[in-house]
């Protein structure tokens, strides 16, 4: 039997650290893998094939982020519903949602990968690794359909406030991986092609258990009459109007990434091979803010559908102090020694570009690291919007993030280098910030033109259908 969480009663800092630690051991495990996996392949392939996965990096943001973004705002009406204990209504919202995920996710592997030799010549990819990063790119985005159904179920078990069996599906799905690369590269002496092909077959074994036990072990889900399952235009609608700009927000965020990679790649091999590993592991230490916005997405999602104001203040406060802190102790703890973990991922043997990359590394850190604070708040007050349905307010502020790196990539990187490259990335979550704190203000009134009285249950305005 899976486990329902309803966060609309108790202590909200409790609610959210129990719902977010599981995402957050999820993600961490997430991202060990692909540190794991940037070692497997710099190690046993070398810098060049290193940097092809780098130079698709940012194209893979963007379509990803897209798939995920989708997939949450699809599972969002499933929060409120559930949160209004309207339990057919999720039913329906769940069944509309998995069918748009059928014919999105399939057209857009169609055009991906189509197109993904274009995007790498625009992005001024090296002739030296485009083959590499084309036959990367080619069969992720083959994989797209099961990826996005991975995403989709695991934000359906969030919705209901289960974070422990995405963690689990994750788990398993990361485990395959590293054992596929090491059979495929290691064993079997395969190029970088393979490391894609792993990633595509593990993400599709999870994807059939992940919806294998959605079915099983939540009766609560199971449709009761043939209306339930009906596709209405009117659901799709508000599916799609809450799941596209959510999708788009993290596009556009990843567009102005895009813009700072071309820039970095005309920089050379080794600042590409920098900036890769360096972007591994600050995903590696962002991964609990992340995971923190996440969980209020559900939070807010779930109080929003009960009429609870009150609580998703109080719930925003506790989110903001507990990201403030975390970011701080990673100042404290992890800047002695980014060069030191730069190293566990270039080999020595490489020569003479080993320290001009690890150099790259640790300055690409050190410059983002202190703007932590910046990018937990950012992730508490995004994904808390967009937890209360106002998805394309949230797109405004991937927007500012992507005018900012746009900035930076145009009019900076050619003046001052890696440098500016380092600094990408807080200049957009400044930028970010600065339009997302009114912006939550002005959600929360127009939410809830009234002031609602603790613990009591109504549908807000914004919600009605």
């Amino acid at each position: 039997m899976g486990h329902i969480n309803d966060m609309t009663e108790g202590r909200p800092s409790l609610l959210i650290l129990r719902f977010a630690l599981p995402l957050m051991l999820g993600n961490l495990l997430l991202q060990a893998y692909s540190l794991v996996d940037a070692a497997i392949v710099g190690r046993l392939l070398g810098i060049g094939p290193l940097a092809a996965i780098g130079a698709s990096s940012s194209v893979l943001f963007l379509i990803l982020g897209f798939c995920n973004g989708c997939s949450a705002g699809f599972c969002i009406p499933v929060a409120q519903r559930f949160g209004a204990r309207d339990y057919s209504g999720m039913r329906h919202y769940v069944s509309t949602s998995l069918r748009i995920a059928a014919w999105l996710s399939i057209a857009l592997a169609i055009v991906t990968c189509l197109l993904c030799r274009h995007i790498l010549e625009w992005m001024q990819t090296p002739d030296a690794i485009m083959a590499d990063a084309w036959a990367y790119l080619f069969v992720t985005f083959a994989g797209l359909p099961t990826l996005f159904y991975f995403y989709l179920i695991s934000g359906i078990l969030r919705a209901l406030g289960d974070s422990k069996a995405p963690f689990w599906f994750l788990a398993f799905g990361a485990a395959l991986n590293v054992v596929l690369d090491l059979l495929f590269i290691r064993v079997l002496g395969g190029g970088v092609v393979w490391a894609a092909v792993a990633s595509v077959v593990s993400q599709t074994v999870s994807a059939v258990w992940a919806y294998a036990y959605m079915r099983r072990a939540y009766p609560v889900l199971r449709y009761v009459g043939v209306e339930e399952t009906v596709f209405r235009w009117a659901t799709g609608r508000r599916v799609l109007s809450i799941g596209v700009p959510m999708g788009l927000q993290f596009s556009i965020t990843a567009i102005g990434s895009m813009m700072l990679q071309a820039s970095n790649n005309a920089l050379g091999t080794t600042c590409m091979a920098a900036f890769t590993t360096a972007m591994r592991i600050k995903m590696f230490l962002m991964c609990m803010l992340e995971n923190m916005g996440v969980a209020m997405a559900t939070y807010c999602g779930q109080n929003f559908g009960a009429g609870e104001r009150r609580r998703i203040v109080i719930g925003v406060r506790d989110a903001w102090f507990i990201v403030v802190g975390y970011s701080l102790a990673v100042l404290v703890i992890v800047w002695p020694v980014t060069y030191e973990m730069g190293a566990l991922f270039v080999s020595e043997a490489e020569g003479a570009d080993t320290a001009g990359v690890l150099r790259g590394i640790e300055q690409f850190l050190h410059s983002s690291i202190p703007f932590y604070p910046v990018l937990g708040t950012l992730c508490v007050l995004r994904y808390s919007i967009q937890g209360m349905g106002h998805t394309k307010l949230a797109m405004l502020s991937g927007v500012s993030e992507m005018i900012a790196r746009t900035a930076v990539s145009l009019w900076a990187v050619p003046v001052w280098g890696y440098t500016a490259v380092c600094f990408g990335d807080p200049t957009a979550w400044v930028a970010a910030v600065g339009f997302l704190v009114p912006a939550f203000w002005f959600t929360l009134r127009r939410s809830f033109p009234r002031q609602s009285l603790p613990h009591t249950r109504r549908i807000p305005v914004a919600a009605s259908e």
